[in-house]
C-alpha cells in the first residue's frame, strides 16, 4: 500500500515541476557563431584560426572583461 502511495506522490510532484530553459542558450549560440566568423575571418594562418575558434568558445569572458574596463 505504501508503494502505491509513494508512486502517486512522485508522479504528482514531478508534474508540478516546470523547467524553462533555452533563451540564454540561443543567445550564446548566436554569439558563438558571430564570434567564430569574426575571429576566424581575421586569421592569417591555420593555427591563428584554431586560436580564433577557441576564443569564440569563451567570448563571454572577453565581453565581461571589456565591460569591466569600461566601468573603471
Amino acid at each position: 500500500m505504501t508503494e502505491t502511495t509513494e508512486s502517486v506522490y512522485q508522479t504528482r510532484r514531478c508534474r508540478d515541476v516546470h523547467y524553462h530553459r533555452g533563451g540564454g542558450d540561443a543567445v550564446y549560440g548566436l554569439g558563438f557563431i558571430g564570434a567564430a566568423i569574426f575571429f576566424i575571418g581575421q586569421a592569417t594562418t591555420f593555427w591563428v584560426g584554431v586560436l580564433g575558434f577557441l576564443k569564440a568558445i569563451v567570448w563571454p569572458i572577453f565581453l565581461v572583461l571589456e565591460a569591466f574596463k569600461a566601468l573603471m
